[in-house]
């Protein structure tokens, strides 16, 4: 048996997938947005043509699958698997949008990490043998979000200045043994790491921890330097926790400042849209990467890019019981060459 693994926690793929097509669909904040262009479909409202929010999340997944499938020039019957998760309890959203599909389906849930996630045991599974076609997918609903992890909407509850807010939006990836790449060529896998923050509204400084813990063990374990990637992108720190992790890598004696983006703080325009510390949602690294890093490899202004989705893991119940909001922080390096010789 090859051994994949390296360091403490990074698997080194030996048949690295393509990523052969990717779609992303938002709702109306994202359509106001400085990434609206990037976008395969917007809708105009929430509901996307359903009763309810948590009806619209399923639909707006739906809409992203196909549109993802329909880029690939395939069916949904070509897959072997779905990887997809969401924010909703028992991860409804995916289960209700892959209701009709006939693929097998594999239900996850990473919180905001969940596309990071996905991508992560998608690209596995099919280095691994097991599959020579998968979607790996994800999606957050601003509205199904605020009404399972915090106030109605209708109560009209103050944000503060450390609040997130949670993008209306999905991403679909189709990952096979193509040639042309990008492809997914290193996966480390993140520990549940508690800086024993309980605020439900200050989830940045939550995760940055954790994103610290991932990116600089993927580092150590890969024996490569901050620069070797033109982009190193979290998701969703937002602005207060993108600015922990910057300061806390330095402490540690890691400069990632050159390098570093935030996903949460491209999607949204903060100065002219009311999302105080910025966006938030499995939803949102999941359409940032599909809708505007993946596409910029076909331009070539991205050749290395280390995906570092990160999650809040809490629940309503954790919350009103005083504990501490865990987090999680999962990186997938994409490349535009795979290194090694032949595909899967």
């Amino acid at each position: 048996m090859v051994n994949k693994h390296i360091g403490k926690q990074t698997v080194r793929l030996s048949s690295p997938p393509q990523i052969a097509a990717y779609a992303a669909v938002g709702g109306k904040m994202e359509s106001e947005g400085p990434l609206a262009a990037c976008f395969d479909y917007l809708s105009a409202d929430s509901y996307f043509g359903a009763k309810s929010w948590e009806s619209a999340e399923s639909e707006m997944l739906k809409k992203c699958f196909d549109l993802a499938l329909s880029k690939a020039g395939i069916e949904a019957s070509d897959l072997n698997y779905v990887f997809s998760g969401d924010l909703l309890n028992q991860c409804v959203g995916s289960e209700y949008a892959l209701r009709d599909s006939g693929v097998p389906a594999f239900g996850l849930f990473g919180a905001c990490s969940t596309m990071a996630e996905s991508l992560s045991l998608a690209a596995m599974t099919m280095d691994g043998g097991y599959a020579e076609r998968v979607c790996a997918m994800t999606s957050s609903h601003f509205c199904s979000a605020e009404r399972q992890f915090r106030m109605p909407l209708a109560y009209g509850s103050q944000r503060t200045p450390t609040a997130q807010w949670t993008a209306t939006a999905a991403g679909a990836l189709i990952l096979d043994c193509g040639e042309s790449g990008p492809f997914v060529t290193h996966i480390t896998t993140g520990k549940i790491i508690d800086a024993g923050i309980k605020d439900a509204a200050n989830m940045g400084a939550a995760m940055a921890p954790a994103a610290l813990e991932t990116i600089l063990t993927h580092l150590s374990d890969t024996g490569r330097e901050p620069n070797y990637y033109d982009l190193i992108v979290t998701g969703d720190l937002g602005c207060v926790g993108h600015d922990i992790l910057l300061d806390l890598a330095l402490q540690s004696g890691w400069d990632l400042t050159a390098v570093s983006g935030d996903c949460g703080m491209m999607i949204y325009d903060r100065e002219k849209q009311d999302v105080h510390a910025g966006g938030s949602g499995c939803g949102c690294s999941a359409s940032v990467l599909a809708g505007y890093l993946l596409p910029k490899f076909k331009t070539g202004e991205l050749k290395r890019l280390l995906f570092c989705a990160t999650g809040a893991l809490m629940s309503p119940t954790t919350s009103m019981q005083g504990e501490s909001i865990l987090g999680i922080c999962h990186a997938v390096a994409i490349e535009a060459d795979r290194n090694v010789t032949g595909g899967c």
